[in-house]
């Protein structure tokens, strides 16, 4: 039984492997969606800062505490940027610029060149950003 199913395994695989060959779309939707995921991971990683991510403790519910409090604080941080580039996406259609609609998907919240890792922060939860104008977007 177990080498019926390997071999049905290898016939499933090559057939993959021959269309991933031929098919041009198939091939730029699983690079685009690795890049994605290989993003979110280098995100992930540099809010894990100490240690280079590696979880030195074997108690598995200390290991999830520091996997759920690492995407806490990149959930955060992605909430903190959307809202960012809200703002100003905004700003720029105000003042009379055109924005793509293809330029807003190729933005990415993973940005991380104007945190501090150290320092004070100080969240004023009241305020609430202006949702982006979708019928000023050019298709």
């Amino acid at each position: 039984m177990f080498n019926a199913f390997r071999e049905l395994g290898m016939a499933v695989r090559t057939i993959f492997l021959l269309r991933y060959i031929i098919d041009m779309n198939l091939r730029q939707q699983i690079t685009s969606t690795t890049n994605k995921i290989e993003s979110y991971n280098g995100f992930i990683d540099w809010i894990r800062f100490g240690g280079e991510g590696i979880i030195t403790n074997n108690n598995p519910v200390e290991q999830e505490k520091r996997i759920k409090y690492s995407e806490l604080v990149a959930n955060a941080i992605i909430l903190h940027n959307t809202v960012d580039m809200t703002i100003a996406i905004n700003k720029l259609l105000k003042e009379g610029h055109k924005i793509l609609k293809s330029d807003v998907e190729a933005m990415s919240p993973y940005i991380t060149r104007h945190l501090k890792r150290f320092g004070d922060y100080h969240i004023d939860i009241s305020v609430v950003p202006e949702p982006i104008q979708r019928e000023v977007l050019i298709s």
